[in-house]
């Protein structure tokens, strides 16, 4: 009679374990794994910036809120981003822009918040950089949805984004803040204006490669998901990390009220 071999427990259980369902995180998945990896910083920066709200000038509050605010809204967007991944492998689109139409005007606000807690600036200003960044995003969305066609939304994303980084280096932002006479919030608004023109560039290179680049595959999509995740903890973490470190040396030079 023939014996029959009983698997180790432990066997059973490694089976299970990498058995990959879809509902599951699989080892494989380097593209989902970015997604838990932004979705921990989004949650650790809005916990450290909440903790630290009350630690800089009360001029620096409101800049502080509002970094709050943006990796808070991420985090709650990657929670279904990061799933929407892990289970279809397609890109979460709708949640991104969901993500991105607030978080983004948010982030150019903080421009004025900047400015406002260093000198005096004007409402106009204000209005300025909202509406340019919403349009921005706007055309970005209607592009990826379908709406009107990728060529015009990538132009009126592109249009909008030049914009900002024409107002921040060379418009009226830029001369508010090199007359502020605040080394505090020259050195926020000169670092939050790198992330802008440089970190940014991603979005809009991203977009254009999936597309109307020549290089469209399963593939692609995996490769601009990875570098999104990526480009949203630096463009979202370290954003609020530099006005936090603004806020701090304001503070050290006796600032702080």
């Amino acid at each position: 009679m023939a014996e029959v071999q009983v698997a180790p427990a432990a066997a059973v259980q490694q089976i299970e374990i990498t058995h990959e369902t879809g509902a599951t995180l699989g080892a494989h998945d380097i593209v989902g794994t970015t997604f838990y990896i932004a979705l921990n910083a989004m949650l650790a920066c809005t916990i450290f910036f909440f903790q630290e709200r009350d630690s800089v000038p009360r001029q620096w509050r409101k800049s502080i809120t509002v970094a709050m605010l943006v990796t808070g809204i991420a985090t709650w967007n990657y929670l279904f981003m990061k799933t929407t991944w892990v289970k279809t492998q397609n890109s979460p689109t709708v949640y991104r822009y969901t993500d991105w139409l607030i978080t983004v005007p948010l982030q150019i606000v903080e421009f004025y918040l900047i400015l406002s807690a260093c000198t005096k600036c004007s409402s106009g200003l204000f209005y300025k950089l909202l509406t340019t960044s919403v349009i921005m995003l706007v055309g970005g969305y209607l592009g990826e949805i379908g709406a009107i066609s990728v060529l015009c939304g990538f132009c009126i994303g592109m249009a909008g984004w030049l914009y900002i980084v024409y107002e921040i280096f060379a418009g009226e932002c830029a001369q508010v803040s090199a007359n502020s006479g605040s080394k505090a919030g020259q050195s926020a608004f000169n670092s939050l204006r790198m992330i802008v023109s440089i970190g940014w560039i991603i979005y809009p290179l991203g977009y254009y490669l999936v597309y109307l680049g020549p290089t469209f595959s399963y593939h692609s999509q995996s490769v601009i998901n990875i570098v999104y995740n990526l480009a949203d903890v630096v463009n979202k973490g370290a954003f609020g990390l530099c006005i936090w470190a603004a806020a701090k040396m304001d503070g050290k030079d006796g600032l702080l009220k």
